[in-house]
């Protein structure tokens, strides 16, 4: 991310930050380590499908980009509205759908996509109840084609919580393989990436 839109994004992050903490769940944008520790599921060739979940100012959305070759379809779904907003602006080679991620496989259909080939995620999970998560969670395994993975983050001062443990079993049971990677110090605050693979498929 070049210097002359770091400004514009911290400031669009902040507004949002303040005003609404029970949606954004970090206190800054993700840090660049962070990116490429998430990011490292994106295929980088061929012309895959990836979907951002929370992208919040774009500096996840950035490292996919720069992982992607050309032909490559990048989305992001993003429930904050000035966000949203914020990202069709500044980054108008992302399609940004402004929706809830609990509603992930219809949001998707609506832009003529059943299949993906990674889903990156930054969404607060300690902010969210625990049926919210699974049903994210949920609809995050019935959209990953087969060989996708999916990749999300968490803090490391949560690690040890109670809601922390809880949504670690969640993953465990939505997914087959389930890898810990990190942690990234150099994020504020320090962060780790869960990689899942093979959807578990339950009924």
């Amino acid at each position: 991310m070049n210097e002359t839109a770091v400004a514009p994004d911290l400031r669009a992050f902040m507004a949002v930050a303040l005003r609404k903490q029970g949606v954004v769940g970090a206190i800054a944008p993700s840090s660049r380590a962070l990116a490429r520790a998430l990011t490292a599921v994106v295929p980088t060739g061929g012309t895959p499908v990836v979907v951002e979940l929370g992208p919040g100012t774009g500096s996840i959305s950035e490292a996919i980009r720069a992982r992607t070759a050309p032909g490559a379809r990048l989305l992001a779904v993003e429930i904050e509205p000035g966000l949203a907003g914020h990202l069709r602006r500044t980054k108008p080679w992302l399609e940004t759908i402004h929706g809830d991620a609990a509603e992930l496989g219809e949001l998707l259909a609506g832009a003529g996509v059943d299949r993906v080939d990674a889903v990156v995620s930054t969404l607060p999970w300690s902010l969210f109840p625990g049926e919210r998560q699974a049903r994210i969670v949920g609809e995050i395994g019935r959209v990953l084609a087969p060989g996708g993975a999916f990749t999300t983050v968490t803090y490391l001062h949560a690690v040890p919580l109670a809601g922390a443990r809880a949504f670690r079993r969640r993953l465990r049971a939505a997914f087959d393989e389930v890898l810990t990677t990190g942690p990234v110090w150099w994020n504020l605050p320090p962060a780790m990436a869960y990689v899942c693979r093979r959807p578990v498929v339950h009924g």
